[in-house]
């Protein structure tokens, strides 16, 4: 069900991920995007614009309510894979960069998100892993997502 917190899936060994390259590797938990969070985000990054911070003019505008903004969206992937997967060994994790970001849907205030992860690489370096993850973010209830991203990550041992 969608409403209940799943399990983690736990990896004892970095190198456990080796053997999942070009697979689906855990969802995370469904996150709730309220206002008080786009309106943080807002204040963070000063991107004030209606319609992800005024609810009277974003309700007649094209969503019909307030939509958070595309980057607050991307920022979650941190939250969404704490809670999808831990590797036991590794000591440090880093986020390396992005190689492709899209946001083929929006996501208006009260939405429920949750990323699903695919390992589509794994890469030894010194003293651990580069991982690159695709990461599908689902929004509750609708058939089309609101972002893809292709996140790289070093993990250390």
């Amino acid at each position: 069900m969608a409403g209940t917190l799943k399990r983690m899936r736990t990896f004892d060994k970095l190198t456990d991920l080796q053997a999942l390259v070009g697979q689906h590797v855990a969802d995370s938990d469904w996150i709730t995007i309220d206002q008080k969070r786009i309106d943080l985000f807002a204040d963070a990054t000063g991107d004030h614009q209606w319609i992800h911070v005024d609810p009277v003019l974003a309700a007649a505008g094209p969503f019909g309510a307030t939509v958070a903004h595309g980057f607050l969206t991307l920022s979650l992937l941190p939250e969404m894979g704490q809670s999808a997967f831990k590797l036991e060994d590794t000591r440090m994790g880093v986020n390396y960069g992005l190689n492709r970001v899209r946001f083929p849907a929006p996501v208006p205030v009260g939405s429920r998100l949750r990323g699903r992860f695919k390992l589509l690489s794994y890469e030894s370096i010194e003293g651990g892993a580069q991982l690159t993850l695709e990461v599908t973010m689902e929004r509750e209830g609708s058939a089309k997502p609101v972002c893809i991203a292709e996140s790289v990550s070093r993990r250390y041992v």
